[in-house]
């Protein structure tokens, strides 16, 4: 059978769908045919939205989440235990410690996990900020969350080293989640034993 070419337009809607993550060709196709069948309030809507979080979305001053001014809601709510800060690899980590409800600190992001055979070092990673952070706001403890992955046992370790010297609280959280695991795969009830049975360092 002859092979059938969307048109222009529709073929570049669905490679630049595909580029996102876990959307392979047949999903992009029809991600594409559904927009196609929206009404261009909605499609237009969409495209607002996609360029009003890149224009506005910034790194928190304070913990490096995303925001829409200079310090994230987490970090601006009296309400949480600000002496209690949770490293993190990346901003969606967040939202699985959240869900727990059995967290009330305040968080500090890394934006990635050192990775030598990658070209990403501590120099890579938004460890210099937390240093800086915690000259500005003592720090009671530090609970090290990054995932239990090679690269993030690595980077916990490294967290460790650095952070010793300087007369805080160092915890890991509890290996109940797998060795291997990405955190991003773990289910609520298991990350809230991980952060209950955190263990210091």
């Amino acid at each position: 059978m002859p092979r059938v070419d969307l048109a222009a337009p529709m073929a570049t809607l669905v490679a630049e769908l595909k580029r996102l993550p876990g959307v392979g060709a047949k999903s992009a196709q029809r991600l594409a045919f559904h927009l196609l069948g929206v009404d261009r309030a909605k499609a237009e809507g969409l495209a607002r939205a996609i360029l009003s979080m890149r224009e506005r979305i910034r790194l928190c001053r304070r913990c490096k989440n995303i925001a829409d001014g200079d310090l994230c809601s987490i970090c601006s709510d009296p309400r949480r235990d600000h002496g209690l800060v949770c490293v993190l690899e990346q901003p969606n980590n967040i939202m699985l410690v959240e869900r727990t409800r059995s967290y009330n600190g305040v968080y500090h992001i890394l934006h990635g996990a050192l990775a030598p055979s990658r070209n990403i070092y501590p120099k890579d990673l938004m460890i210099k900020s937390l240093l800086e952070r915690m000259k500005e706001v003592p720090l009671r403890e530090v609970i090290l969350a990054t995932s239990p992955t090679t690269e993030g046992q690595a980077t916990a370790a490294y967290l460790k080293g650095t952070l010793q010297p300087l007369d805080v609280k160092i915890t890991r959280i509890a290996l109940g989640i797998p060795i291997g695991t990405n955190l991003e795969f773990v289910d609520e009830a298991t990350m809230s034993e991980s952060i209950a049975g955190r263990r210091e360092l």
